[in-house]
Parts: C-alpha cells; structure tokens; sequence
C-alpha cells in the first residue's frame, strides 16, 4: 500500500491531447486544426505582383513583334517605292536584246532617252547574225564547239596588261569607257574572245605595232548565252607575238548587284 501511495498521478489523457501529439508527430506547429491552423499553414509563392510583372512580359513581348512586323512592312513598300521612282526619275532606258544602247550614249541627251537603231543598224545586225549561224554550222561540220560557246575563254591568248577608262554621266547612269589589252598570242587564232555582258560595242581595233598597223576586223559581235564579246580577223594571229585590243563601248549603270551598278543611302530625309 505504501509503495502504491508514492506513485505520481497523472492526469487523464483527452481528446484535445491526442490531436496536438498528433499535430506534433506531423511536424506542423503543434496547432489543432481549425481556422488558426489553415491561417498559419504554407502560402503558394505566385502572388498578385508575381502575375502582373509576367502579363507586362508577355504584353511587352506581343508589341515588339507587331512592331518589328510593321518596320519590315514599311521598309518593303519603301524599296518598291524607291524603285519605281529611281526609274521614272533617271529616264534611263531599258536594255533590249543583250542589253545594249545607242552610241549616243557618250553624250547624255537632256531629256534623258537614248535614241533607237536606225534601219542601217538593224540591218548590218541582221546580217551578223547570218554569218554568225553561218560559222556556228561550220563549226558543227567540224565536230566542235565554237569558242565563244565553250563555258571557258580559250587559251590561245593571254593578256599581259589592262588600261582601262571610264566616264560617267551621272544624268542619266551610263557610262562610257576605252580600254587598251595587250595580248600574247599563244596559237594561231583568227578569234578574239572576252567577257562583256550588257554592253553597246561602238569601236574595235586590233594592232600589232605603230609600224606594222592593224589587223583588219571582219565583225564582232556578242554572245549573251555565254555572257562574251567576240572578235573575228581577217587573218590568224601569229605565235609568239604580242598585240594591242582596243574596244569602246557604253553601258548602262545598272540598279541591280551585276557589273557596273548603283546604290543610294538617305541622309537628313535626303536620298543621294
């Protein structure tokens, strides 16, 4: 009896007890539940603030697309533009056939267009085209190709030196200009061939020396499929001897990436 008396009494375990061992156990804070447990539970990080700063984003990112639609439009109706002023302003002419012009073209006219080939022209082209046909039939007999076909100049010839000059009419963008090519003849060839393309060939003359003179042309004429100028002699040119080419020609400065062209910028609204 005595040891039973010394015994601690303990006080009788409840319901509410049972929940806050629990709550303990769980590792919340030990708070039964209840509107102050769910008050003082964890809040999701995304907050209003969080939400308006990613709908400006997203409202920031749509507008500089619209914007960069709008600057890409404006910039292709300007070049069209652009275009279609430059060829109303220049009054340039539009190359016909391989792109040729008037000889006149050395002196730019005040209105602005070149004038067209008279009937004598058109004749002596027609007649180089025949004889043209003519020596491309020969050729075929032959079973080859003639050279200004071939996708590679010949190299019977090779030029030694260049001199080439320019002036340029700024009235109406052509061009003309004289350029001296001195030429080693490699084998015998009664054919010179070069690149040109687009160009009107006013002159060609072709000399040895001051004391042996020229060697006579009997044509010339272009040849756009392979983009070259040819040149046709009465006589083959000897080996191991050197020769002056001299061309004049005028052209058309062009408003695309090709040969001799322009370009323009705008400065203070003032396009040069």
């Amino acid at each position: 009896m005595a040891l039973e008396e010394k015994r601690e009494k303990r006080p009788p375990v409840t319901p509410m007890m049972i929940e806050e061992e629990a709550a303990l156990r769980n590792g919340s804070r030990g708070l039964p539940p209840g509107p102050w447990a769910e008050a003082s539970g964890p809040r999701p990080r995304t907050t209003e603030r969080h939400i308006a700063v990613h709908k400006r984003l997203v409202l920031g990112f749509a507008v500089s697309i619209l914007a960069l639609l709008a600057v890409t439009m404006i910039a292709v109706l300007l070049s069209v533009r652009f275009e279609e002023c430059g060829a109303a302003a220049d009054g340039s002419p539009r190359a016909g056939g391989n792109g040729s012009i008037s000889g006149a073209a050395r002196q730019p006219p005040s209105t602005g267009q070149l004038p067209g080939r008279s009937e004598e022209e058109t004749r002596g082209g027609e007649a180089a085209e025949e004889k043209k046909e003519e020596e491309e039939e020969e050729w075929q007999r032959r079973r080859e190709l003639p050279p200004w076909t071939r996708p590679r100049l010949p190299r019977h010839l090779r030029p030694l030196h260049y001199n080439l000059m320019l002036t340029v009419f700024m009235e109406n963008f052509t061009f003309s200009g004289e350029v001296n090519v001195q030429l080693e003849v490699r084998n015998a060839s009664r054919y010179i061939v070069l690149h040109a393309h687009r160009m009107h060939i006013e002159a060609v003359r072709v000399a040895e020396d001051k004391l042996a003179g020229g060697v006579r042309v009997a044509r010339s004429f272009l040849y756009p499929q392979t983009q070259v100028f040819v040149v046709v002699l009465n006589r083959s040119l000897e080996v191991q001897r050197s020769y002056n080419l001299k061309i004049l020609f005028n052209a058309l400065i062009e408003n695309e990436l090709l040969g001799f062209f322009r370009s323009s910028y705008v400065l203070h609204g003032e396009r040069r």
